[in-house]
């Protein structure tokens, strides 16, 4: 008896510790609560303070952010030569951020780029809470150069609209891994809006369903962008000026120490013959990017995107003179007097084209004539011989902005901000253009046509179950999907003339031959 008590005494003690043990708070995703460090417990004025703070300890990641993308909003082409990113390119949406810093640099990975003499060595300038923060209520508002308000603030001034300050201490002690609100507080939104520019990104992935991104499914697998945009020392991989249009290294494995090896791209999983039990469709991989059968349409997410944007329509007033907005049957803008005209489209097909992930754009300097043909804000290269190319979905975006017809180039207004030169305050192209060229370093004759532009963007998010992958019909018809595509032979929708007089050459015979059989076997049964 005395035996028996004595165990169970000893389990219950066991049974206890365990609880303790277990009662605990631990997290699990982790190796550091950085709530309990004494540095991040305290108020912080300014993004900037935070930084310092997260240096002291992390030392080499503000010089990583240094050297990538994200940060210099600049990349050299290897191929072209040609000096590109969101600091250089012009576009057909905002066109261009040159005299628009405060405004576009709220999505920049850093604070203060109010004008082009930021300096981008400087360390206490990143912003480290822009993609580490959990908490969602970190905020860069428009028109403040990347900056934060810490305290409840007016802003533009005189405007009575107050922005709302956030407390960076609470959100610095929560920092985590990036997530899909992080990345998506920027990609989502870019444009100007909400799903405006990619089409394949929009507020709807940030927590979608498998319908809308079997990848993504926030109830499934659950993949951050991260997951498959994987790099090393901060630099993301993934690339819209230089592509893997056609990944010929096959499946690797994640911060594979290749450097030329694209994570983001969907053979670095599945494999060049990712169709296990149908060699049939792995044939077909080797003519179409997986995207094509698998994104059946964009914007599906119920979050329209942008298709088309006339700047030269803006500046329209009503009888009283005061700004304008008119709207769709679904309640969305169609026009603004601020940006002129425009059209949104939901569960958009694509438009396909051969792409072998070169892409050359149509720079500030570069001379364009105007023609009854848009010009190509950036052209894709791309053919079925040159034996690089796959043929991709695309958003073709359609746009009409300004052009100096004396120097046949492209132009850069101030098309943001909230000072008097800014065009979306005052509705005037002629102090909204010399100030953009202006900022730009760029000559301008002062004098203003409009042109007619295309920009196409890849099609890369938003991929669908397989069972919701498109049919054969789709293509394989006369006026299907791939209609206009040349270099490849779908059989019901092309025509093989040698081929049909063959095939029906084939049935006469045939048919001659079964009428022959049945004439012999009626004229042998007479005889018998």
């Amino acid at each position: 008896m005395k035996r028996l008590l004595a165990w169970a005494a000893f389990s219950m003690l066991g049974l206890g510790a365990a609880q303790a043990e277990e009662a605990k708070p631990l997290k699990l995703t982790t190796t550091a609560n950085h709530a309990k460090f004494e540095s991040l417990q305290k108020p912080f004025n300014s993004g900037p303070e935070v930084t310092q703070a997260c240096i002291a300890c992390h030392t080499e990641a503000a010089g990583q952010i240094h050297r990538t993308k994200h940060w210099n909003w600049e990349f050299l082409n290897p191929d072209s030569k040609q000096k590109l990113g969101k600091k250089t390119i012009l576009n057909n949406y905002c066109i261009s951020i040159a005299s628009n810093y405060a405004s576009c640099t709220s999505c920049h990975v850093g604070y203060g780029w109010k004008d082009a003499n930021f300096d981008f060595k400087s360390e206490q300038n990143v912003d480290c809470l822009v993609c580490h923060d959990t908490t969602g209520n970190y905020k860069k508002p428009p028109g403040l150069a990347g900056n934060v308000v810490t305290q409840d603030t007016e802003f533009p001034q005189g405007s009575g609209k107050i922005l709302k300050g956030i407390d960076l201490s609470k959100i610095a002690q929560k920092v985590g891994k990036s997530s899909r609100d992080t990345c998506g507080a920027c990609h989502f939104f870019g444009g100007g809006g909400d799903g405006v520019k990619h089409g394949d990104l929009d507020s709807s992935m940030a927590a979608p369903d498998k319908a809308l991104d079997v990848h993504m499914d926030a109830s499934g697998l659950d993949f951050t962008c991260a997951t498959c945009h994987k790099g090393s020392s901060h630099d993301v991989v993934g690339s819209r000026y230089t592509p893997t249009a056609k990944d010929a290294k096959g499946a690797h494995l994640r911060g594979s120490p290749d450097n030329s090896a694209n994570a983001a791209t969907c053979v670095s999983c599945h494999s060049n013959a990712p169709h296990k039990q149908d060699a049939r469709l792995n044939q077909h991989a080797t003519k179409l990017a997986c995207q094509t059968c698998h994104i059946p349409a964009f914007a599906r997410g119920g979050v329209a995107t942008k298709m088309t944007w006339d700047w030269s329509t803006a500046g329209q007033r009503d009888e009283k003179g005061q700004q304008i907005t008119r709207k769709d049957a679904k309640g969305r803008i169609t026009y603004e007097s601020r940006k002129g005209d425009f059209t949104l489209a939901e569960n958009v097909v694509p438009e396909y084209v051969w792409f072998n992930g070169e892409v050359t754009y149509t720079l500030l300097t570069d001379k364009v004539e105007k023609s009854a043909k848009p010009t190509p804000i950036n052209r894709l290269g791309g053919s079925p011989t040159d034996g690089k190319s796959l043929i991709w979905p695309m958003k073709v975006f359609r746009g009409k902005q300004p052009y100096d017809p004396v120097n046949k180039t492209l132009i850069t207004p101030h098309t943001a901000g909230n000072d008097d030169t800014g065009y979306w305050k005052n509705l005037d192209w002629n102090k909204a253009i010399p100030v953009g060229m202006k900022d730009s370093g760029a000559p301008f004759s002062g004098q203003v046509d409009f042109i007619s532009t295309e920009m196409s963007w890849p099609i890369t998010h938003m991929v669908a179950p397989k069972d919701k992958a498109l049919g054969c019909t789709e293509c394989h018809s006369k006026q299907g999907r791939l209609a206009g595509i040349e270099g490849v032979y779908l059989p019901a929708r092309d025509a093989a003339p040698w081929l049909d007089r063959i095939g029906w050459t084939v049935v006469l015979l045939s048919l001659l031959g079964v009428m022959g059989h049945g004439v012999m076997r009626a004229a042998t049964r007479r005889k018998n």
